[in-house]
């Protein structure tokens, strides 16, 4: 009976160990493109963040000083303030606009597929397809908006010819865009709400303010702290539109991190500094997803 169960467990470990096997075939070409396209670029920025060079000539050692010019370099203060404006701005107002089309469509109204479509629609068009059109939509003397603006008698701006009105534009299009993807994720939310919650909420003589602040936004809150996380990553990587629309101009009003970094690597050849920069931004993405995995506890709720 022993040699029997020995040679059963025998069996079984021969087995686990093929299925392993097997597993690892089936992964390989899904963990040779995560180390080829993630983990080696990562670790080859890194080491080029203490490096001086230009693509032609031999790269030289640079110890901290490409993080040194970093921190003298005012026109760093000047993107890194830009970007978290965007980010500031983008963040609640896309949050808020989402939220707000994902609780009209979980009303069941007709047409309710037509319309969800519709939001999402501008997350499948690519990025640079989208800026191309609301660069044309942006154009001060040909545009469509300047062209509404001017039916009602308003001399529309330079929408992204001018300091003042560049960032805004530029908001205005990431806000558009990505309105689709948060909007799917609040309602499939908002639908998972059991709705006993609410009849009971009824029978109280809970009005609407009441049923949206102690039982909607708790109960979606988890999701809400997913969408938050995904948007704060998207707003500092963003990238596409400033490149289409504004060349991250007029001056350097909407110059971004990651639009530094591309023409530090591309138009500069300094890649050294541009992987110093790369690692700035990469250090302040993870604070503040740190600083959120830390507070999520005080306002998170998950069912």
């Amino acid at each position: 009976m022993i040699q029997a169960k020995a040679q059963k467990k025998t069996r079984r470990s021969r087995r686990e160990r093929q299925e392993m096997w097997y597993a690892f075939l089936f992964l390989t070409p899904s963990l040779i493109g995560f180390l080829l396209f993630i983990i080696l670029p990562t670790v080859s920025s890194f080491f080029l963040s203490f490096f001086e060079w230009d693509l032609l000539s031999e790269p030289r050692f640079a110890g901290l000083g490409n993080f040194e010019t970093l921190a003298k370099d005012d026109l760093f203060g000047t993107i890194l303030k830009n970007t978290f404006i965007f980010t500031i701005v983008t963040i609640p107002v896309g949050m808020i606009i989402s939220f707000i089309v994902a609780v009209l469509l979980n009303q069941g109204l007709k047409g309710t597929n037509l319309y969800r479509t519709v939001y999402f629609l501008p997350v499948m068009a690519s990025a640079a397809g989208s800026a191309v059109v609301w660069k044309w939509i942006f154009e001060k003397d040909f545009g469509l908006l300047n062209y509404f603006l001017g039916i009602f008698g308003i001399n529309g701006p330079g929408w992204l010819t001018s300091t003042e009105w560049a960032m805004t534009s530029v908001i205005i299009m990431s806000v558009w865009k990505h309105i689709g993807f948060d909007m799917v994720i609040f309602l499939a939310a908002l639908q998972g709400i059991p709705r006993d919650y609410y009849e009971a909420a009824d029978i109280d003589g809970a009005n609407a303010w009441y049923k949206a602040r102690h039982i909607t936004i708790p109960l979606v809150s988890y999701s809400t702290f997913f969408v938050l996380i995904m948007a704060i990553i998207r707003s500092f990587q963003i990238f596409d539109q400033m490149y289409i629309l504004t060349k991250g101009g007029p001056g350097y009003s909407t110059q971004v991190l990651v639009y530094y970094i591309y023409t530090n690597a591309f138009e500069y050849f300094k890649l050294g500094y541009a992987s110093a920069v790369a690692w700035v931004l990469f250090i302040i993405i993870l604070i503040i997803t740190l600083i959120q995995m830390k507070l999520q506890n005080k306002w998170v709720f998950y069912r």
